[in-house]
């Protein structure tokens, strides 16, 4: 059975110095955000792991935009919580701290991370490209505008209005044949080509969301800072996994890496089943990250308050 008292994580997180977070959806849903099998609204009636793929944007990328548009949108109206601050701070206070994010929502780089510790596995809906990334090689960074062109603009009253309609219908369904209510069939409209995000470079592509899509390599400049980071000679003294099964290659292998660098590795999360990997010398906290990361870490990153408006970008 892992530890689960804070007093001897803390000594050991006090005489560490290589550090790596591993980061899941679960670091997110504390800021109030969906996960990405179960987007939401407009998109219930969506297996959102279908739009997920180069397939789909060449089929229909005004769908698959407006799904990507729906997700920014939903990302940039949700605030960075404790936890992804407290990181941030402790990266800013330990440059030997490298943090691995499987999270696209731009909520880390949000709360200050300092972006060369801060290592996005699956990319990042805030960064854009050139659809055709070999020929053209166009990426913006960090753009949060929103929407990012006008014909992608999500009209609150409009959905509003459209959702609460098709959940009374649905509602009236499930009293008579204990219908799924979850399930809105809600019209999503056709968007002509030239209306969606144009490459400025070769101004003959779309835009696509710099995210990895099912089927695509993880970004290979990533992949090449991570490796270089676990094959430096130097121990590594403690490992975080927060928010995550980590179960998908190949963030699933990092533990293991880690591990093999002497590290003691630290889970946090709501699901205990996540603690049956862990040895009698590692920890296990169970609850929400936005509580837990910043009270473990609190004495070396001090106390963590709330994410700041001022801290937002500008849009």
């Amino acid at each position: 059975m892992p530890l689960t008292d804070v007093a001897s994580f803390v000594q050991h997180l006090q005489s560490s110095r290589r550090i790596v977070a591993l980061l899941g959806a679960g670091l997110s849903a504390s800021s109030g955000l969906p996960t990405f099998r179960g987007a939401g609204g407009l998109w219930r009636t969506y297996d959102a792991t279908m739009l997920a793929t180069p397939e789909a944007f060449e089929e229909d990328p005004g769908l698959s935009w407006q799904f990507y548009s729906y997700r920014r949108h939903m990302a940039l109206n949700a605030k960075p919580n404790r936890a992804h601050l407290a990181l941030a701070e402790l990266a800013r206070r330990n440059p030997n701290f490298i943090t691995l994010s499987q999270n696209v929502d731009g909520l880390s780089p949000r709360a200050g991370h300092p972006a060369a510790q801060l290592k996005l596995l699956h990319g990042n809906l805030f960064d854009v490209k050139c659809w055709d990334e070999d020929g053209c090689g166009y990426l913006r960074k960090n753009d949060f505008t929103d929407p990012i062109v006008p014909a992608l603009a999500i009209p609150p009253e409009a959905v509003d209005s459209q959702l609460k309609a098709a959940i009374e219908q649905k509602k009236k369904h499930a009293l008579i044949r204990g219908a799924d209510i979850s399930d809105i069939d809600v019209e999503i409209p056709d968007l002509k080509r030239e209306d969606l995000p144009q490459c400025p470079s070769c101004k003959k592509n779309l835009l696509r969301p710099g995210v990895v899509w099912f089927g695509e390599s993880l970004p290979r400049d990533v992949i090449s800072d991570v490796n270089e980071y676990f094959e430096r000679p130097e121990k590594i003294d403690l490992m975080l996994v927060i928010g995550t099964s980590a179960q998908v290659y190949p963030a699933a292998g990092y533990t293991n890496l880690a591990r093999a660098k002497g590290a003691r590795v630290a889970v946090i999360n709501m699901d205990r089943s996540d603690a049956r990997e862990l040895t009698k010398d590692d920890w296990f906290f169970e609850g929400d990250a936005a509580i837990v990361v910043p009270e473990i870490l609190k004495s070396v990153v001090g106390e963590i308050g709330e994410f700041e408006e001022t801290n937002r970008p500008v849009l």
